[in-house]
């Protein structure tokens, strides 16, 4: 959930999201679970690029392009050296760089939001810079934003989003690129993604960056979404942590319970997949701490500037991390593309918010709160894995499919005060093998994940 200390990110975003578009919903309809059918026309394009071929195709400067099972590129003969001072720890030191980037990328679906997420390793002495740069609907162009700072550690730099970027057009909210004033009529049109890679002076440290992606998005305006129809009935065997028990750690990484929905979340997934913490690496955890690698995941995904753990891109980060995952950010259409992914053995995790009468069984409400979808009942009801439980054991849920699915996709909403909020229009973070099987890699393609 989001930090007691701020408003949700969600909610400074509702003027970005005041105009309806004509188009988007989905209609859902039952398919055969292990044979998902091409994704219909949908208000979301995502894309990435991956493979070497990609990465050749990408502007470089001082990159390179390295093959085999994993291509990516990496610092090759850095193209020089620039000081940086660490906005949160006042220190300024010198790094070596180099940047790729893209090829310009055209939206299938002119966009009021874009965010940005990439699959990166980079070993102790090496960070990474992602920004965007995109041309509106009037011929404009963006200026290059900042999408984020990252390091796997954070005894080089603090990772961290950037504030206070805007063209009078647009702005950076945390990890979110957003039209200003949608009802405009403006919108992006196409982008380009640049990569900056850093290492220690003198050194032959690189990072390698395996998958750099956005999501593009015009999510329809909208109080209630339309119903899918239930086709599907599996459980999936995540691992199950609560946020709760966690309640006062470490408050320099926000302290634990309802702050950590996020890392949770994560830290399920990540497990689900094989994902496992060594002892080093948790022995900086307090022994006395039930489940110290979601302590871990805390610390790891932490966003020294948005002061707190849900930054979207940063878990899928950590996520991919892991060997042999990786992970996206995207928006998902209805339950049916959840359904898909789970016949395929994926499960998802979801952003929504609510008031405690809008989802029966929850005993909460929330401006923001992620949870883990494991399954659904023979009823089509969702059965998820809810952080925000007093216990391990109590984690497990089962949700009303209709009250889930429309908090979950629906981009506005009324808050406890009456005020009209905004919603998070089916945001989800896709945690999935490096090298998918045949089955997992239609499911993705069939919810728009290349």
């Amino acid at each position: 959930m989001s930090t007691g200390q701020q408003p949700s990110r969600r909610t400074v975003l509702t003027a970005a999201v005041v105009a309806a578009v004509a188009s988007g919903a989905v209609p859902a309809s039952a398919r055969a679970a292990d044979d998902p059918a091409p994704a219909p026309s949908r208000p979301v394009d995502y894309h990435a690029w991956t493979t070497y071929h990609d990465w050749r195709r990408g502007t470089a400067e001082g990159v390179r392009a390295v093959a085999g099972p994993r291509p990516g590129v990496e610092i090759g003969t850095p193209a020089g050296r620039t000081d940086y001072t660490d906005p949160h720890t006042g220190l300024t030191a010198a790094w070596d760089y180099a940047t790729w980037t893209s090829p310009v990328h055209r939206l299938t679906v002119p966009a009021t939001e874009v965010i940005a997420s990439w699959n990166a390793h980079t070993p102790d002495g090496t960070w990474l810079q992602a920004e965007l740069q995109g041309t509106y609907s009037d011929g404009t162009a963006t200026p290059w934003y900042v999408m984020g700072r990252w390091a796997a550690g954070d005894q080089d730099i603090r990772r961290t989003s950037v504030d206070g970027q805007s063209d009078g057009k647009s702005s950076i909210w945390t990890d979110t690129f957003a039209v200003d004033d949608a009802s405009t009529g403006l919108r992006l049109t196409d982008y380009r993604l640049r990569l900056t890679l850093y290492r220690r002076p003198d050194t032959h440290l690189t990072p390698t960056v395996w998958r750099l992606g956005a999501m593009g998005s015009d999510i329809p305006d909208r109080f209630t979404v339309p119903a899918s129809t239930p086709g599907l009935s599996r459980e999936l065997a995540v691992p199950r942590y609560s946020q709760e028990i966690h309640k006062g750690q470490y408050p320099e990484y926000d302290g634990g319970g309802e702050a950590w929905c996020s890392p949770t979340s994560s830290q399920m997934i990540i497990e689900y997949w094989g994902g496992r913490l060594t002892p080093e690496q948790l022995s900086w955890v307090d022994p006395s701490y039930a489940d110290p690698q979601v302590d871990h995941a805390a610390r790891h995904t932490y966003d020294y500037q948005y002061e707190g753990c849900g930054n979207w891109p940063f878990n899928a980060a950590y996520a991919a991390t892991f060997k042999g995952l990786q992970a996206v950010i995207t928006r998902l259409a209805s339950l049916t593309d959840l359904e898909t992914l789970i016949a395929a053995g994926i499960p998802a995790i979801t952003s929504q918010s609510f008031l405690k009468t809008e989802l029966t069984g929850a005993g909460y409400g929330t401006s923001g709160h992620l949870m883990t979808v494991i399954g659904f009942t023979a009823d089509g009801d969702v059965i998820a894995n809810d952080p925000a439980s007093p216990s391990d054991e109590a984690v497990r849920r089962v949700y009303l499919r209709r009250e889930f699915e429309n908090i979950w996709l629906r981009t506005k909403r009324y808050n406890a005060s009456g005020k009209v909020v905004s919603g998070t229009g089916g945001v989800c973070y896709l945690y999935f093998p490096a090298h998918p099987t045949p089955r997992q890699s239609r499911a993705l393609a069939a919810v728009g994940v290349c």
